[in-house]
């Protein structure tokens, strides 16, 4: 349609006497509105902006056909020449919403409009081509002629239409203040949309001053007619750019998005989330509402203070997150990023991830917490029992087999020298029996856990332990107490450690350090071995690592080939 009107609308503009770069000109404006208007509409169908670039675009032809030689369209065109102005002053007052916000705005296109309907039509009852008045940009005086003229007066035309121009660059300037007076309280983010539009008005602006003039003092455009319609109308192509600027630029914001869960990391706390989502969507004034009680409750910001929904009217607008049934989120921002609701469902499903992804983790951590302290409860009921079954041996059958060894004892001296040489070697042989079997379940209860560990500390069990190593071995330990299960797991620790120096590195030396700092407990075990110890290579080494992440504590072994190894235990001694 547009093709068609315009392709129309050339021919009559050619009969009045237009070049071919007057064509060129005329066709490419008023087809950029259409075209704009056509993707706006195909992008936002909901939203007005489209329709009203499309009628922009439709009405920019409608002056040309004054120049058709058809008197019922040449009346249409001398009415309607001033039509484009109006839609565009709506046009500019309605974008991006594509709706007029105040009562002013709504005044102010109502009257461009009824300026066109009276004021037009009365102009052109009054409009003779022939009678030599230059009164259109086409000044044709072969067009024509005028169906609707009904009284042909020069100098009452040039009264009224005189008034019409000046009611009209009073409309003008009305539209530029209530665009300026928008851009003042608008917020950075409506800003950043109107800017656009902003940087086409301000050259439009530049060239209100033509028809202020021309109302002033026609004459003095005769030579300047020609240099200023070519700015003029290229600057009415940067509005329908300007437009799909806007599009362009919101559609960077969603491809912006899709950075926003890499931007704030694996796990978002909620003031990085609202920081990432201003900066991205430019909107300083965002905030972001977690619910409570699945949104039944209000919300809370960010920092856990009660987060108050703005009334309607106060240019924010909120969008509800929901995860699944029930209300996760809110976000209160600029109502002017509504205008594209593809945005809006983007940031939302952004939102919703990070906030999944959150919940996911935490909800990993807790179980996590609960297997560690399960598995730390595990070690404390071994660890009793260890040393209940130490006691037992140590209280029980240890102290049984010491009273036998001594009442044996008793017999053997009992016995004279006339007593059978057999029976005392049978006495002798029990003694050692009973001495070694004593001596087997007191390591036997050492290995089980150590009777000085509970009464002396990890200190000094340390030391003892030292003292009965195959190999030189250095202790330094601070003087202390940890909880038991602590002690019994650091001691382990160098048990291990020890035990894979005799066995594996063949070690020269050992040194052992116990140091308590910030409330952990430090334990190194150093040799100079062969090292090339691999902690995942066996049983060891691995099962303690385990036990000692069931404390809450962390293992660390390093040992290059040839250079020795070191294992470090860090747990928790508070």
């Amino acid at each position: 349609m547009a093709l068609a009107v315009g392709l129309a609308a050339a021919g009559a503009y050619h009969r009045a006497g237009a070049t071919g770069t007057d064509l060129l000109r005329d066709l490419s404006v008023g087809w950029a509105y259409a075209a704009a208007g056509l993707v706006a509409w195909w992008r936002r169908p909901a939203n007005r902006t489209g329709l009203l670039l499309l009628a922009e675009g439709l009405t920019w032809f409608l002056g040309n056909f004054q120049g058709s030689g058809v008197p019922l369209l040449f009346a249409l065109g001398a009415w309607g020449e001033a039509l484009n102005l109006a839609v565009l002053a709506h046009l500019l007052l309605a974008f991006p919403e594509g709706r007029l916000g105040t009562r002013l705005e709504r005044r102010v296109v109502a009257c461009g409009y009824g300026l066109v309907a009276v004021g037009g039509l009365l102009r052109t009852l009054l409009y003779d081509p022939s009678a030599g008045v230059d009164a259109s940009y086409l000044a044709c005086r072969d067009c024509g002629p005028n169906a609707l003229l009904l009284h042909s007066d020069p100098r009452l035309f040039e009264a009224v239409d005189l008034a019409y121009r000046w009611l009209g660059a009073l409309i003008t300037l009305v539209v530029l203040a209530a665009l300026v007076r928008r851009w003042r309280v608008s917020s950075p983010a409506r800003r950043r949309i109107l800017l656009p539009a902003g940087v086409a008005v301000a050259i439009a602006v530049a060239f209100v001053g033509w028809e202020v003039l021309y109302v002033l003092a026609p004459g003095s455009l005769a030579t300047a007619d020609a240099l200023l319609t070519l700015p003029s109308d290229l600057s009415q192509v940067a509005v329908p750019v300007a437009f799909l600027a806007g599009l362009l630029r919101t559609r960077l914001h969603r491809a912006a998005l899709g950075n926003v869960v890499v931007e704030v990391g694996p796990d978002p706390a909620p003031e990085r989330l609202q920081e990432v989502l201003s900066r991205v969507l430019g909107d300083p004034a965002l905030r972001l509402g977690l619910a409570r009680g699945g949104g039944r409750d209000g919300y809370a910001d960010v920092h856990g203070r009660p987060l108050r929904l703005p009334p309607p009217g106060s240019g924010l607008a909120t969008t509800p997150v929901a995860d699944g049934d029930r209300r996760s989120a809110v976000l209160v921002h600029d109502a002017a990023l509504g205008e594209d609701p593809q945005l809006i469902a983007a940031v939302a499903a952004s939102v919703r991830l990070c906030l999944r992804n959150s919940t996911l983790r935490s909800q990993v951590t807790v179980r996590a917490e609960e297997t560690r302290a399960a598995q730390a409860r595990l070690l404390e009921a071994a660890d009793a029992e260890r040393r209940r079954l130490e006691r037992d041996l140590h209280d029980g059958a240890q102290t049984r087999l010491v009273f036998a060894l001594m009442s044996l004892r008793r017999l053997g001296r009992g016995l004279d020298d006339r007593a059978d040489p057999a029976l005392r070697d049978t006495v002798s042989e029990a003694d050692r029996a009973l001495r070694l079997a004593i001596d087997d379940l007191r390591d036997l209860a050492r290995g089980i856990h150590p009777a000085v560990l509970t009464r002396e500390g990890l200190g000094a069990a340390v030391t003892a332990l030292a003292e009965e190593a195959a190999l030189p071995v250095v202790v330094m330990a601070e003087p202390g107490r940890c909880p038991p299960l602590v002690e019994s797991t650091a001691y382990f620790v160098v048990c291990e450690a020890l035990s894979n120096a005799v066995k594996h590195a063949g070690a020269g030396a050992v040194s052992v350090s116990l140091r308590s700092t910030g409330g952990r407990l430090a334990v190194e075990v150093a040799d100079d071995g062969a090292g090339g110890a691999d902690p995942g290579g066996g049983t060891g080494l691995r099962g303690l690592a385990d036990r000692v992440a069931a404390t809450g504590g962390s293992l660390e072994v390093v040992s290059p080939p040839g250079g020795g190894t070191r294992i470090r235990a860090e747990l928790p001694c508070g």
